[in-house]
């Protein structure tokens, strides 16, 4: 029965707070709402006992001043002496980062925007060490953001926005540490260059890309010239190693040829001198051999030239195959001479000795 007189006594005390804050915010110059009186409509009543939700710490104070921290779960609360002062959720909040404009080192204006991921991590110091948290990290994050993109060009703040939104996070979180409040990660959602940047950078692709057209098709060019000139310098070895190997080949050829010519020859005339030398009327038919060979050849004389040249005794027939056996006579002879030098000193005696048996 107790109960109900004081929680109609601590619902009037608290309607009354909201009346004179609304009253003391609705003032000339604050056309934005103040985060007291969201926190007096939104903050539970003191009705001594109390349960927490999970991801959720209570700010208690007693009697104006700090008392402690309720955890989840059931908490006791003195009427009239304790008040919960703060509601701080602990889960992850997104925070969407208006658009703002940035200049970059080259003197580029962007329009960008992004959104902040952050979580209270020590209620206290959310509580009593910033009065909006959330306003204080938006407009920290928009600062961080101008004065990192300041510091970097167009083209790497493209290129590397990663490492921008590495550096916003270490920002913000170096600021924020007596917040109690942790930056978990920044994104930057668009980037919006001007639209004679943004034609001029269109250019510049178009351009380059053409560039890198006519440096493969000059590669192409350069690199076919140099595969058909390599061909031909190919094809001039192998036809002139194929003219070598062939000018090779037919002069083995003759000269197989001349050897196996010679060596029929070397073996008729050695069949004719023994025939000769060991039959019986064998220079005769030499002779005979020879006159009729010079018989054949005066006949030839007017048919193969119109100049004639004929001999003193062109009638005289057995003169000329005298004198034909004549040298050949002496050939012989001079043949058996050599034959007789070059012979060893002891075949000599064996043929002394073979004459005499002979003789015998």
């Amino acid at each position: 029965m107790l109960t109900r007189p004081i929680v109609r006594m601590q619902r009037a005390v608290l309607a009354r707070q909201v009346q004179r804050l609304s009253m003391s915010a609705s003032g000339p110059g604050n056309s934005r709402s103040s985060p007291l009186v969201r926190r007096a409509k939104n903050l539970p009543a003191n009705t001594v006992v109390k349960f927490v939700p999970q991801q959720e710490a209570w700010v208690v104070e007693r009697m104006g001043r700090f008392s402690r921290i309720l955890e989840p779960g059931l908490a006791i609360l003195l009427p009239f002496l304790d008040r919960i002062a703060y509601t701080q959720s602990l889960k992850e909040v997104a925070v969407e980062i208006p658009t703002q404009t940035a200049i970059t080192h080259d003197n580029v204006t962007l329009e960008l925007d992004g959104v902040l991921y952050y979580k209270v991590v020590e209620p206290y110091k959310a509580a009593y060490g910033v009065a909006d948290a959330e306003f204080s990290i938006t407009q920290l994050a928009q600062t961080t953001m101008r004065a990192e993109i300041g510091q970097m060009t167009l083209d790497t703040t493209l290129a590397e926005r990663n490492t921008l939104n590495h550096n916003i996070v270490n920002a913000i979180n170096l600021a924020s540490e007596s917040w109690g409040i942790a930056c978990l990660r920044y994104e930057i959602r668009d980037i919006h260059p001007p639209a004679k940047v943004v034609e001029a950078m269109h250019s510049q692709v178009s351009a380059e890309r053409s560039k890198r057209a006519q440096i493969l098709e000059s590669e192409g060019s350069r690199q076919s010239a140099i595969n058909v000139a390599e061909g031909a310098k190919q094809a001039q070895i192998l036809s002139s190693e194929a003219d070598k190997a062939q000018q090779i080949n037919r002069a083995m050829g003759e000269a197989e040829a001349i050897r196996q010519t010679a060596q029929a020859e070397a073996h008729a005339i050695e069949r004719v001198a023994q025939a000769i030398t060991q039959s019986e009327g064998g220079e005769l038919a030499a002779g005979l051999h020879v006159a009729q060979q010079y018989v054949e050849a005066f006949g030839k004389i007017a048919k193969e030239s119109n100049t004639i040249i004929v001999p003193a005794s062109a009638n005289d027939i057995s003169g000329m195959v005298a004198q034909a056996m004549t040298v050949f006579s002496s050939v012989t002879a001079n043949q058996k001479k050599q034959a007789a030098l070059k012979a060893p000193k002891g075949n000599e005696g064996t043929g002394g000795f073979g004459s005499e048996q002979v003789g015998h």
